[in-house]
């Protein structure tokens, strides 16, 4: 995958990713969207937000509708009417998270699906070929998502799997040569190893050993405090590529991500924005609000000063009404500002470090972000 650096600032890193649909401009948030959709948008709003790259979630559209109706309706791009680039998970962590039931073994994981409880096999390989079925330009390595917490044994024997796993995927992926777009899907590896140094920089190490074409820190963002979290990503960065693209998964608030980009992540993934949307919780540079809570009620002012115009046109007023009444164009504003918020916060972070400037805009916005105080 050609990646660029474009500038660096610290450890933080403007870079350049060409994938088969298009370029992608890092630091870069990606939007979810879990069963070929982002909550409550359109394609078209998605473009207006800036978003260059969404997600698909590889367990999801296998189990509904299935990765070869997709196929057969032209890959995810055409089925979703997405044109940009696509990044899918392997599936591994929704088996994990959303199983009845699982087992592990090293063939891979059985499961009952959570959908009708049907008894589902999913491996390494077949992982690899629904996403190369689903044509996505990114496609995740399958892997196992240990819990937190876990003791150094447990989370020993998981990486152990999942290093073996990978060279499965690797082999596959060589054998079967997958493309979209008329160019070579892109493979990612994901750096396991919990809490444990030792085996995040092992995990690290053995991955980039098989030279794929990105890597993940995966394993973040279940449960542990944010000081493990951080830790985890400190424990890998530093045995992973200059030259290759680095992707912190599932994470997190607007603090997180510009400290995860201090620390030299270029990618990000979260369902936050949308998932707190729908429940009447907007982001804003003075922190987030609950647009449901009474001082709302008569506030002309928009959501937040950088709002999109889109959105900034309505008052804080009007948003909490559409709540109160159950409409539906309240989750879409405020699934529309929060992404909005997310892109322009890596947006802003990756002119930043082309101005030599990040440190203190990093601080300057976690400072009045966190100022703010708990609303009445």
């Amino acid at each position: 995958m050609p990646f660029h650096l474009d500038a660096t600032d610290g450890s933080a890193r403007a870079g350049t990713l060409t994938l088969p649909h298009g370029t992608v401009e890092t630091p870069i948030f990606m939007p979810v969207g879990t069963q070929g959709s982002v909550k409550t948008l359109h394609p078209d709003e998605l473009v207006e937000l800036g978003s260059e790259i969404i997600l698909g979630n590889t367990y999801h559209l296998w189990l509904r509708p299935g990765h070869e109706l997709i196929a057969k309706m032209g890959g995810l791009h055409d089925f979703t009417t997405w044109q940009k680039p696509i990044l899918t998970d392997s599936g591994g962590f929704q088996v994990w998270s959303l199983a009845k039931t699982r087992k592990i073994t090293e063939e891979g994981v059985r499961f009952q699906s959570h959908l009708d409880g049907n008894k589902m096999m999913l491996t390494p390989e077949l992982s690899m070929d629904i996403q190369a079925a689903l044509g996505s330009d990114i496609a995740m390595l399958f892997d196992e998502c240990p819990p937190y917490p876990c003791d150094e044994e447990y989370a020993a024997k998981s990486l152990a799997l999942t290093s073996r796993w990978a060279k499965r995927c690797k082999d596959h992926i060589v054998k079967t040569n997958p493309h979209t777009a008329g160019k070579p899907q892109n493979h990612f590896g994901i750096v396991q190893g919990s809490i444990y140094a030792d085996l995040r920089e092992q995990s690290a190490k053995e991955l980039v050993a098989l030279d794929f074409d990105g890597y993940a820190i995966g394993g973040v963002s279940v449960g542990e405090p944010q000081e493990e979290m951080f830790r985890a990503i400190e424990n890998a960065i530093p045995f992973l590529p200059q030259d290759k693209p680095r992707y912190a998964m599932g994470l997190g608030t607007p603090p997180q991500i510009l400290e995860m980009i201090s620390r030299g992540v270029d990618m990000f993934d979260c369902v936050m924005p949308t998932r707190i949307a729908r429940h009447g919780t907007a982001f804003t540079l003075d922190g987030p609000i609950q647009i449901k809570n009474l001082i709302h009620a008569s506030d002309p002012r928009p959501l937040c000063e950088t709002s999109h115009p889109h959105v900034s046109r309505f008052s804080r007023s009007y948003i909490r009404h559409l709540f109160r009444a159950g409409e539906m164009l309240s989750l879409r504003l405020l699934s529309f500002h929060n992404l909005h918020f997310y892109l322009s916060l890596t947006r802003r972070a990756r002119q930043a470090i082309a101005d030599g400037t990040f440190s203190e805009f990093k601080e300057s916005f976690i400072k009045r972000y966190n100022a703010k105080q708990t609303e009445p």
